[in-house]
């Protein structure tokens, strides 16, 4: 190949400066080792990439094409460069978190940007699983971390010896209905009989492979199942069923009367969240992001759980 990345360096230097003199200057050469190596890439490639007629360095259009496409190829020459460097300072280059929906992203930020501060240059992707769903995404290799997975987890966590999990928070439930629904107007706590008369609103399992899961659904009860938390809860807002929902994650709605928390007689245990990962896992992102999501306060923050 003729085209070399120290070439790409120079053409991009005079272009930058102007002159092959001031770039020169900045590459620490000779203006004449420029000059050579411009024009031994030009006979190698058979085109002019300068027009030297005027008092400044002027690319031709050729030579434009070839500062264009080449700065690119520069810019990935030197994030390969960075990467190799992270990675030999135990950084990975990219992280994977698989969060389960009762987490809102936006309350996910504010560690984001305290991350950001180690500089690190670690690729952070994010993604939204549901049930046992967060466990599947682990168990494929889709995540590295996950977060919120249900106490327990499939026999495959359990039982491998190649993951580990800690509880890290629990969510109290409320049951919810709008104000125009008609389970708002009874009294006293809600029988399960009446409750199964209403339809629920349930948010579907995003696990494919594992076996589907689902919480607090009574037999022969009417379901909209809809695709995430926050569905859930504006079709309940909407008065298009019942449910449970996290008391943390609902609170306004309940603040500001778009939702009534309604007794029941058949109360919703907590539901115990854990931090999964796998445990051969020894990079310095993950081991901050573990250490992070693992502290009380944290997690009372992603959850919005007042204390």
């Amino acid at each position: 190949m003729h085209i070399s990345l120290e070439a790409l360096q120079i053409l991009d230097a005079i272009a930058r400066k102007g002159s092959f003199a001031a770039a020169a200057t900045e590459l620490e050469r000779v203006p004449s080792a420029l000059t050579y190596s411009v024009r031994k890439l030009e006979e190698d490639l058979d085109v002019l990439l300068f027009d030297r007629r005027g008092y400044r360095a002027k690319l031709t259009r050729a030579g434009e094409e070839l500062l264009e496409q080449g700065r690119q190829l520069l810019a990935a020459a030197n994030e390969l460069e960075r990467r190799v460097k992270r990675t030999g300072k135990g950084w990975e280059v990219e992280l994977r978190l698989a969060l389960d929906n009762l987490i809102s992203f936006e309350r996910v930020l504010p560690i984001i940007e305290d991350f950001e501060k180690q500089m690190t240059g670690t690729r952070l992707r994010f993604s939204f699983e549901i049930l046992t769903g967060v466990w599947e995404a682990l168990l494929e290799g889709r995540a590295d971390i996950v977060l919120g997975a249900a106490e327990g987890g499939p026999d495959l966590v359990r039982m491998s010896g190649v993951f580990q999990s800690r509880h890290v928070a629990s969510v109290d439930w409320v049951f919810a209905v709008a104000p125009q629904h008609p389970l708002a107007q009874v009294e006293g706590p809600l029988p399960p009989d009446l409750i199964a008369q209403h339809r629920a609103i349930a948010v579907g399992d995003t696990g494919r492979n594992l076996p589907a899961v689902s919480f607090g659904l009574l037999s022969g009860q009417d379901t909209l199942t809809v695709p995430s938390l926050r569905d859930k809860l504006m079709a309940q807002v909407a008065g298009l069923g019942c449910g449970h929902l996290p008391r943390g994650y609902c609170a306004p709605w309940l603040l500001d009367g778009s939702l009534i928390e309604k007794e029941t007689l058949q109360t919703k245990p907590p539901a115990n969240l854990h931090l999964a990962w796998r445990k051969a896992a020894q990079g310095k992102c993950t081991k901050w992001f573990i250490q992070r999501l693992s502290e009380p306060a944290t997690m009372a923050h992603l959850l919005n759980i007042q204390p």
